[in-house]
Formats: C-alpha cells, sequence, structure tokens
C-alpha cells in the first residue's frame, strides 16, 4: 500500500506539467552514455513513448560520434580533429552515414517501436529537412595576422530546418528521430553536430522545450554544484568565472541560441539517470539546469 501511495503521488506531482504541456513540441539530443547502456536505452524509449502517450510530441535527435570512431579504427581510416571537430573527408563521411543512418538511427526506431512506440527515422535529406552550408573554422594567428581559415571538410552548420514533415509525421502519432546529416549546396550529405541540429529543430519548430541529454548532472557552479536555473546574465557570469568551460560551452551556447529563437525553455540533464527525461519534465525539482529568459 505505501508503494502504491507513493506512485500515486508521483502521478500527481506529473499532472499540472501533462496538462501545461499538452500538444507543444519536446525536441530531445539523445546521446552519451545513454546511448550505450542497455537499461538506459530501455528507459529513454519508454520515456518518450510516455510524452507522446500524453499528447506531448517528442522530436529525437541522436548524437553517434563514439560508434563513428569505433568504425574508423577498425577500418583503419585516419581521422583529424581541430579543435574537438572532425575533420570530413568524402571517405569518412561515407562511414559517418553508414553509422548514423545505416546503424545508430535504425537501432533507434526500433527500440521506441519495440516497446510500443511509432518512430520514423529521418536525415537532413528526407523532405529537404536540414539544409547546411560548410563550416569553416577560423584559428587564430599571432603577431596580428588575418586569422588561418582551416578547411574541415564535409562538415556543416545547419542553414534552414524545414518543420513540414516533422509536423506532419508528429500530427500523425509518429515519432521523429533524426541523424545529424545535412544537405549541402551541392546536393552532398555534411556531417553536422547533433546539439546544433538539435537546437535548430527545436527552433524551427517553436518547441516549448529543448533537452540535451549529457553524461554530466548539468551546468555546476565554481564549487562544483549543480546550477538547477540560468538566465543568460547568469551564463555569463559562469562563463566569466570559469565554470564552464570546455566542452560545455558549445551546450550551453546551443540552449542560449534555442532561447534567442523562441524555444520557451532549454535543458542540459544527466541522461545516465535513469528515466531522466520525465524527471525533468514532470517533477517539481527536475534532475538537471534550466535554461530561461527569466531577470
Amino acid at each position: 500500500m505505501r508503494e502504491a501511495v507513493k506512485r500515486a503521488q508521483v502521478l500527481s506531482e506529473a499532472l499540472p506539467y501533462i496538462q501545461r504541456f499538452a500538444g507543444s513540441t519536446v525536441v530531445v539530443k539523445y546521446g552519451g552514455h545513454a546511448m550505450a547502456d542497455s537499461e538506459l536505452q530501455q528507459s529513454f524509449a519508454k520515456n518518450v513513448i510516455m510524452l507522446k502517450a500524453v499528447g506531448i510530441n517528442p522530436v529525437v535527435v541522436h548524437g553517434g560520434g563514439p560508434q563513428i570512431g569505433r568504425l574508423l579504427e577498425r577500418l583503419d581510416i585516419d581521422c583529424e580533429f581541430v579543435d574537438g571537430m572532425r575533420v570530413t573527408s568524402s571517405e569518412v563521411m561515407d562511414v559517418v552515414l553508414m553509422v548514423l543512418k545505416g546503424q545508430v538511427n535504425t537501432s533507434i526506431v526500433s527500440l521506441i517501436n519495440r516497446h510500443g512506440g511509432r518512430a520514423v527515422g529521418l536525415c537532413g535529406h528526407d523532405g529537404g529537412l536540414i539544409t547546411a552550408g560548410r563550416m569553416q573554422m577560423a584559428k587564430e594567428v599571432v603577431g596580428g595576422h588575418p586569422p588561418e581559415i582551416i578547411d574541415l571538410g564535409l562538415v556543416g552548420e545547419v542553414e534552414k530546418v524545414n518543420p513540414q514533415l516533422l509536423n506532419l509525421l508528429s500530427d500523425s502519432a509518429f515519432i521523429p528521430v533524426i541523424a545529424p546529416v545535412g544537405v549541402g549546396p551541392g546536393g552532398e550529405s555534411l556531417n553536422i553536430n547533433a546539439d546544433l541540429v538539435a537546437a535548430a529543430v527545436a527552433s524551427a519548430l517553436g518547441a516549448a522545450k529543448l533537452v540535451l541529454l549529457t553524461d554530466t548532472p548539468g551546468v555546476l557552479d565554481t564549487d562544483g554544484q549543480l546550477v538547477s536555473e540560468l538566465s543568460p546574465a547568469r551564463v555569463g557570469r559562469l562563463m566569466e568565472s570559469g565554470a564552464i568551460s570546455g566542452g560545455m560551452i558549445p551546450k550551453v551556447s546551443c540552449c542560449l541560441e534555442a532561447l534567442e529563437a523562441g524555444v520557451a525553455q532549454a535543458h542540459i540533464i544527466d541522461g545516465r539517470t535513469p528515466n531522466a527525461l520525465l524527471l525533468e519534465l514532470f517533477t517539481d525539482r527536475g534532475v538537471g539546469s534550466v535554461f530561461t529568459n527569466a531577470r
């Protein structure tokens, strides 16, 4: 009886959040340890299906960097990184497509469908979903010289997301699952960072929330404590103090860009926590960091 009462309390706490976000869109970037652990995979699939079941429209954007790296190593294909960005030759791009579309996307779609959902796998080529331009990186040069422009090959940045196909699928009770591959100016495939794709998709859809699943608890302050709520002003102070640094900077930047584009809230949460998605969206305390435009 005690356990039953506890479950009823959890459902009661979730009710106002379900009512508030019914009919809205939540874009989830799925990556990190949550994609590698079998139990967490099942948890994620059930969480996404739960969102759909209560009237919220989830859209999943997934990564696949570690899987790409492993296959490149097995095939003995050298790959250079510049400031964390994978230089993508045509040979590397073939592997990227093989992993993201043929392996990772298919497995996520299968996982959701196996648990009773109706997922559909997509990439940027489908219905002109993601139009992209080639990304170039400017590297500062000492001595006052102009910055050096580094060609990253078939690496892209999102120029436009066409929401029509995603809206059509969501309205028809399907769950879109997107591989972060865009279409370049010549029709070529471009490898795009999954966080950037998720933020662009959320912006194009006018999503209520963007959620990035990571391998960290969220944004931490200088004392290593979780910061539950962040405004752009507070983010600026945490960056100045060095609390936000390294790989967290681009994730935080994605969240801020989504807010600027009209997304109501953005979240960075720990995907290593079972049911992290439901805990963040449907409980009073949440489990990660939420970004809002509040002053």
